[in-house]
């Protein structure tokens, strides 16, 4: 395949997994064109080609998808526009367009996917959709994100040693997103991947007590996990997370306990190498765990 033959599209390109995606095609050779609602606001690389949509306005679309032959689909609207928006992706083209979509490993046996949600739902009704149409659809399901750390237990660590959050036992085997990423770019590079279905994980189930050590030990820290009840929990979530959201984890993380992550070698066959360690991620983002004061110490490449 030329890779430069035709542009990929990639929605959510100023997300945290999207903006991943645009370095790993552009460092692949790849034309990268970027689908966001304000093209103004996006800081991308200057070879990008940004160009303005929204999903709530499918003729939108119409545009961003010329000349494209893949698409990496973040679904970012409401459930209610995704017919409309799949069948203008859809739509007679010189090229024959695949859909690469981020969607989440609900099909899987594990009974940590298998907690009713709104998300499960939205999910599986894009993915109806998909298959439904004329593209080629390629399903990556990615588990936890290990830079879930950053948003759920760095702050605690940057005021203290003392880590306070429930089950601390339920074990997941969180991915890198430059892992995921990486092998998003390949199958929507690759004509070989144009149709497949993968459950993305990291290398090792771990449980949440011991990826707080594993940080601990990264930073230099004796770490400590103290154990919240699920009610105490949803109390200090109500203030800063939206509504559902913490219940949907609780029961995920009950579901898990007393056996291992769900872990699968989806990263390693796709890109030929092992994905990265919580341990390795956790290094590269050491800085993110520190107060000022200990940034300060880290040492530096000059």
């Amino acid at each position: 395949m030329d890779k430069t033959a035709d542009a990929v599209l990639v929605t959510g390109a100023t997300g945290r997994i999207g903006r991943l995606v645009v370095d790993e095609l552009l460092r692949a050779g790849a034309r990268v064109r970027a689908l966001t609602r304000r093209p103004e606001r996006a800081v991308l690389p200057a070879t990008v080609d940004v160009v303005a949509g929204d999903f709530t306005n499918p003729s939108s679309l119409d545009a961003a998808a010329e000349g494209v032959s893949a698409i990496f689909l973040v679904w970012t609207a409401p459930v209610i526009a995704a017919a409309d928006a799949i069948a203008r992706f859809a739509r007679p083209s010189p090229q024959h367009r695949r859909v690469v979509y981020l969607s989440a490993p609900f099909r899987t046996p594990h009974p940590f996917f298998q907690q009713p949600n709104p998300m499960r739902e939205l999910h599986a009704e894009v993915e109806r959709l998909l298959a439904a149409s004329t593209l080629d659809v390629a399903i990556l399901r990615p588990g936890m994100f290990s830079s879930n750390a950053l948003h759920w237990w760095a702050p605690q660590i940057r005021a203290g040693d003392v880590v306070r959050w429930p089950y601390a036992a339920a074990e997941t085997a969180p991915i890198d997103e430059r892992d995921l990423a990486a092998a998003a770019a390949r199958v929507l590079l690759d004509d070989t991947h144009a149709r497949g279905d993968w459950v993305l994980t990291g290398p090792e189930s771990l449980s949440q007590a011991a990826q707080v050590r594993t940080i601990g030990d990264v930073i230099g820290r004796r770490l400590y996990f103290d154990e919240l009840s699920p009610d105490a929990f949803r109390r200090e979530a109500a203030t800063t997370w939206p509504p559902g959201v913490a219940d949907m984890l609780l029961a995920a993380w009950k579901a898990a306990l007393g056996q291992p992550a769900f872990v699968t070698t989806a990263v390693h066959d796709l890109l030929g190498a092992p994905p990265r360690t919580f341990a390795q991620w956790a290094a590269d983002n050491a800085a993110a765990f520190l107060n000022r004061a200990s940034r300060e110490q880290l040492p530096t490449d000059e």
